[in-house]
């Protein structure tokens, strides 16, 4: 120890060990200066300089906090590390148990679309769609370039760049809603949307995103993109209940989705975000202003020029009025109340190609209604119902009720009604075929028939009639002993066959049409006076096609045979005749036509009818109230005859007139023949004596057997 060691007040020369410790405390990051480094062959030649303690401590403290600094943030990433794989094993499982919800992946298929019905009038324009979808499958060839564009353009426009989850434009549309910026976005992209149609519910929660994600991608996987968009553009649901795009097309633009214009598509592509408020037949004003978003999107992605979208945006997509009552409806609802009569299970998209006449249906629409428009209310009548058929049974126009959107209750079809005077015709037919003709003699007198008493509409009576004055003019008494003597159960076997299938009730009443019938069934009856006494069966499907064009059914022409005799049908439409000529009906004759017809009114003016023909066409007309309250004194040879009238002279303007089949029957003379009234000085015939005693009817003499010279020579 030296004699500097020895005072108290002076410093130490700083030693290799502590130099070594403060190495060691300082992880290894000493930087001695050269006074302090040791000499490494022994004595330092050079007195080191010993440091202030005050510096020791400031760098040894400044050393802790990058220690602890340095610690702090190494704890955050092992920790944030740890937390991270936690998070990323907890969303895994998650992903894993709601994909365990779904089918497995190798059995996944795309669900069946449910299959349209296309309804087509005889000259093949479309009447109506049906079927859970509202309109047909369409291929994304078929339509023009610029309406997918349209969806990608506004809904989707990385669609062609992801992979069925979009993160950039998820990003951007959470972004944009934090932001307020361009309204409420979503991140959905097309195929999701995709998948959320043919799978999952509508339902917005987290378990629904995951499996929407999970099926896109599978989605991606499996099909191609414009596939994928195929499948969008025919599952999306646009409103009115119209699911793909060829059924909003028709549904809001009376076109198919193959010839809309610019304007038109970015209208369809705008509906998909808000269907119901953006309808554009309900919201005009928010679809157009909708519609220029997608234009200018369109425009801005390059999806068409400039050029285009000016010209889409100055001359903007309207929605034609519905001009009508919608009555096609009500013949489309027949057509699928039938059909599986035909094909059974539809299980692809169909079309069908009916018999309806476009012209003649929208003729009888405008003039029930403007009918109806004008003296309903004074008349207090509601409702009513057209049926024409052509006399082979083949629906030419069926007119449900006055407005189908008010109510789709087919009356034409479903209807049961009493027929009134207009079920007359099956008691005289019976009658005629019993032995009776135009020409025999009823008296017109008050009847009682067991209690029952009717009377005529005038309450007067005439006394002795032809039975085609009684036809003619609708005299109750004459019908009602008519039936007496031909019995009521053979007056029904009459109505059933020409093709009444109601149920009738035999009894007197009967006569006067007590029991309901539908107007179709009445109009197929009426169509074999029209054809030549043939059964007719109506129908109104011709032909039903697969999307493919294979035929799946065809009518072939079905002869049921006669019903009516040649001789009692020209008998009874003599009788007709007599109707329009100087009955009942003679208000509504048809100049240069030969036509039949018959009125019916109900007991209070609850239903009133008129039903008539020519030999091209036959039509019926009901006037009623739903509620079967009382009209105000509405009569068939009325309000039906005015509405008949207008019609049958529109539907045979510019045809050449026919005469009824048969011909009409010629009275033969008083002298010669039967009238059903003794003629002095000539002896009463066996028919005319039955008749009058009441017997049902008379029965000519067998003819006797001719004998040799007779057969040889003529007898």
């Amino acid at each position: 120890m030296n004699d500097r060691s020895r005072r108290g007040g002076e410093r130490r020369e700083p030693s290799f060990e502590r130099a070594r410790d403060d190495y060691e405390r300082d992880d290894g990051d000493l930087r001695l200066s050269a006074e302090d480094r040791p000499y490494r062959g022994g004595k330092n030649p050079v007195a080191p300089r010993q440091q202030p303690r005050r510096q020791q401590n400031e760098r040894s403290k400044g050393r802790k906090q990058r220690r602890k600094r340095g610690s702090f943030f190494g704890r955050i990433f092992y920790w944030g590390f740890v937390l991270g794989l936690w998070a990323v094993l907890a969303v895994g499982g998650v992903v894993a148990y709601h994909a365990a919800q779904l089918p497995p992946i190798d059995q996944l298929t795309v669900p069946k679309r449910p299959p349209n019905i296309a309804i087509l009038a005889a000259d093949g324009t479309l009447l109506a769609n049906r079927g859970e979808t509202g309109g047909r499958t369409i291929t994304i060839g078929e339509v023009p370039p610029y309406l997918p564009k349209a969806f990608v353009a506004i809904e989707d426009r990385r669609f062609y760049d992801h992979f069925g989850i979009d993160p950039i434009g998820l990003t951007r549309a959470v972004v944009n809603n934090l932001t307020k910026r361009g309204g409420v976005q979503g991140g959905s992209t097309l195929t999701q949307q995709l998948a959320k149609n043919l799978f999952l519910t509508q339902e917005r929660t987290a378990a629904r995103k995951i499996q929407e994600a999970i099926l896109s991608l599978w989605l991606e996987r499996t099909y191609t993109k414009d596939q994928i968009l195929e499948l969008y553009l025919n599952r999306v649901y646009f409103g009115s209940g119209a699911y793909g795009v060829e059924a909003a097309a028709q549904r809001y633009f009376n076109k198919s989705a193959r010839s809309v214009t610019i304007a038109e598509a970015a209208m369809l592509a705008g509906l998909v975000q808000a269907p119901s408020r953006l309808a554009p037949n309900r919201n005009p004003e928010a679809a157009e202003k909708r519609a220029q978003l997608v234009i200018s999107a369109m425009a801005e992605q390059g999806l068409i020029s400039q050029s285009a979208a000016k010209t889409a945006l100055g001359a903007p997509a309207e929605v034609p009025e519905r001009v009508g009552a919608g009555s096609v409806n009500y013949a489309a609802d027949y057509v699928m109340d039938v059909l599986d009569d035909f094909i059974g299970a539809v299980e692809g998209d169909v079309t069908v190609l009916t018999t309806v006449d476009t012209r003649l249906q929208t003729s009888a629409e405008t003039i029930l209604v403007e009918a109806l428009s004008a003296q309903g209310a004074k008349l207090n009548a509601s409702q009513g119902a057209v049926v024409s058929l052509a006399p082979d049974g083949a629906i030419r126009a069926l007119i449900g009720g006055r407005d189908y959107t008010k109510s789709q209750f087919n009356r034409a079809t479903a209807a049961h009604r009493q027929p009134g005077s207009s079920f007359k015709p099956f008691v005289y037919l019976t009658a005629i075929e019993k032995g009776l003709t135009p020409d025999t003699i009823r008296d017109d007198s008050p009847v009682s028939i067991k209690g029952w008493e009717p009377e005529n509409f005038s309450r007067t009576f005439r006394g002795p009639v032809t039975l085609q004055t009684a036809f003619a003019h609708s005299l109750n008494t004459v019908v009602a002993r008519l039936i007496q003597e031909v019995t009521p159960r053979e007056v029904v076997r009459t109505a059933q066959r020409l093709g009444i299938n109601s149920s009738l009730q035999p009894n007197p009443s009967l006569s006067l049409g007590t029991s309901e019938v539908t107007p179709l069934e009445m109009t197929a009856a009426y169509a074999t006076f029209s054809n030549g006494g043939q059964s007719v069966l109506p129908y109104v499907i011709r032909e039903v096609r697969s999307t493919s064009g294979k035929v799946v059914y065809a009518r072939k022409a079905n002869n049921f045979g006669p019903v009516i005799q040649p001789q009692t049908l020209s008998m009874m439409n003599s009788m007709f005749h007599a109707v329009m000529t100087g009955g009942t009906g003679s208000k509504v004759n048809l100049p240069g036509w030969e036509v039949g017809g018959k009125s019916g009114t109900t007991q209070d003016y609850r239903d009133a009818w008129f039903v008539g023909f020519t030999g091209r066409l036959v039509t019926a007309v009901w006037v009623g109230n739903d509620d079967n309250s009382t009209m105000k004194r509405v009569t068939g040879a009325g309000l039906p005859a005015e509405i008949w009238g207008k019609y049958m002279k529109a539907a045979h303007a510019g045809q050449q007139p026919v005469q009824l089949p048969g011909g009409l029957w010629q009275s033969a003379p008083k002298s010669i023949f039967d009238t059903g009234e003794p003629v002095a000085g000539v002896a009463p015939s066996p028919r005319t004596q039955q008749a009058a005693s009441g017997d049902r009817a008379w029965t000519p003499p067998a003819p006797q057997e001719k004998n040799f010279f007779e057969r040889l020579f003529g007898g």
